[in-house]
């Protein structure tokens, strides 16, 4: 058998796999979405509907302030723990990192331990001071696990910078937030942008702290679950499973365009 043969029969699995588990359920899933009396109209009845969009539009936001809020946070902490070494640094490493060892269930427990009615801030302010249970809660939650992929992927990119263009521009007289504006980010940018589309697309598709806080809130992976689960409409639950994909598509492909095969890795 030639190497060439060898390596053909090496990709039948990932074909296989592929058709099976990724290409099929999403062509059974937009064909779903037409299986109701509005047809392939169920997409205009989602911009028309006001709670459809409302919650489209709602869920874009969360994720947006997410992703902006990670980037700023996680830039600044990973800048200093890239550059810097001192006792505990791996200690404090280690638990900006733990998130990632919860589910998002877990997650949305500790935002109710820290802002629900028996949580720790209602009990030590004055007042009645309960947010785990609104979008800011939410926004908490998924900032929560969107720091530490947003820090590992900066922390790396912060490893593979040329120290000598820094040299230069302090050289040069620039001051140290010209350095940080001129040098650092520009170079960091496709890290960035890529650590930025992950961030979005995780809040975008975010279930479990969603399902444990959403008391009051809609957003689009709490919609799907209660019109396939409550109200059995398959039609407008694959339809909304859709739109949420398109538009995290999108935006990944508009990352990805932008940092190169960074995007690959920023997960």
């Amino acid at each position: 058998m030639s190497s060439a043969t060898f390596v053909r029969l090496c990709f039948v699995p990932l074909i296989a796999f592929t058709l099976a588990f990724l290409a099929l359920p999403l062509v059974r899933l937009f064909f779903a979405s037409s299986e109701s009396s509005a047809g392939w109209g169920i997409y205009l009845e989602i911009l028309t509907t006001p709670r459809y969009l409302q919650t489209l539009v709602q869920t874009v936001l969360v994720s947006l302030a997410v992703t902006a809020a990670a980037l700023v946070i996680s830039t600044t902490a990973g800048l200093f723990l890239a550059r810097n070494r001192f006792p505990g640094r791996g200690i404090l490493l280690a638990i900006l990192t733990l998130p990632l060892a919860f589910p998002g269930v877990v997650i949305g427990f500790l935002i109710i331990l820290l802002g629900g009615r028996q949580g720790l801030v209602n009990q030590l302010t004055p007042g009645h001071v309960v947010f785990a249970y609104s979008l800011f809660g939410l926004f908490l939650g998924y900032l929560y696990f969107s720091i530490p992929r947003v820090l590992l992927t900066v922390m790396a990119a912060t490893e593979k910078l040329d120290p000598a263009l820094e040299e230069a521009a302090r050289s040069l007289g620039a001051s140290p937030a010209r350095v940080v504006l001129d040098v650092i980010l520009p170079g960091l940018a496709p890290s960035l942008v890529a650590a930025g589309a992950i961030a979005f697309a995780t809040a975008m598709g975010a279930f479990g702290t969603a399902f444990t806080l959403a008391t009051d809130i809609d957003v689009l992976p709490m919609v799907i679950y209660t019109e396939f689960t409550l109200s059995a409409n398959v039609a407008m639950a694959a339809a909304l499973s859709v739109v949420l994909g398109i538009v995290t598509w999108v935006l990944l492909v508009l990352a990805r365009n932008f940092s190169g095969a960074t995007v690959a890795g920023g997960g």
